[in-house]
């Protein structure tokens, strides 16, 4: 249990470290370098390419923020149940009655939960399931984007060429020798680290976003899934999405707003 909380308050500091590096990295070196002209032609590209940016970044923080803003439904009058000695600190919930699962590091009951995400440090369920999946898909984008201006950077700064699919993969032991031969600078290996970085998340949002979305078209979580439960009473996937993304599902897709009232705490039992 003691290493599941530390990883819940590393996981957001790691988030945080990395989207403001990603924000540094982005307007002092990217853009002054790819764009460093100031004609009308590259003064315009840099601008698109900030916008650009910027929405991505805006909506994968909002839907963040949102996810911790509007916590998973949880049923306080519900007795915390007691782990039995079988309990591994490694399983962080235990199924209940009626579709709802105990937590064990937010200590709450969950209606409808489908996971504890480390990096918002709270149970995704019920009420911000769709600001989760948002997060995910503006996350990657966000990385899959910075990995695109990073590779960029590194061929008009030091003339490296990705033309060969090989360079990317060995990019990094390479500089990483480099870089203890005294060849290249702490800035050059870090610009290396931080490309692997982006693609990791990113690959991992991506895939975890389409996870959820299937979930949740069947109308079933997570923690169902590990255990082998079946969902009674299934509705069909267009309802599913719809309980999930709301009626104006197009305006969640451009901001990070509430676009559906939920009010769960029975539908599901």
């Amino acid at each position: 249990m003691l290493k599941l909380r530390l990883l819940n308050a590393v996981a957001p500091a790691y988030f945080f470290a990395a989207t403001t590096a990603t924000f540094i990295l982005h307007f002092c070196l990217f853009i002054p370098t790819i764009f460093p002209n100031p004609d009308t032609s590259l003064r315009s590209s840099s601008a698109l390419h900030t916008t650009v940016f910027l929405f991505l970044m805006f909506n994968a923080l909002g839907n963040y923020i949102m996810t911790i803003k509007y916590p998973a439904e949880s049923d306080n009058e519900i007795a915390i149940p007691v782990c039995s000695p079988r309990c591994s600190d490694k399983v962080d919930s235990h199924y209940l009655l009626n579709g709802r699962h105990f937590c064990k590091l937010c200590r709450k009951v969950i209606f409808r939960r489908d996971h504890h995400c480390f990096f918002t440090g709270n149970c995704i369920g019920n009420k911000n399931m769709r600001y989760f999946i948002m997060f995910c898909i503006y996350t990657s984008c966000v990385c899959m984007y910075s990995l695109v201006l990073g590779v960029a950077f590194l061929t008009v700064e030091y003339s490296i060429s990705f033309e060969n699919p090989l360079t990317f993969l060995t990019l990094l032991p390479l500089s990483t020798a480099y870089f203890f031969m005294g060849t290249i600078s702490g800035l050059q290996l870090f610009l290396v680290l931080m490309l692997y970085v982006w693609l990791g998340i990113g690959l991992v949002c991506a895939g975890f976003c389409c996870q959820q979305v299937l979930l949740v078209a069947r109308g079933q979580t997570w923690c169902q899934m590990q255990r082998g439960e079946l969902v009674d009473n299934r509705s069909p996937w267009r309802a599913n999405l719809k309980d999930v993304f709301g009626a104006r599902w197009i305006l969640g897709l451009i901001l990070p707003v509430q676009t559906v009232e939920i009010n769960m705490k029975h539908k599901h039992e």
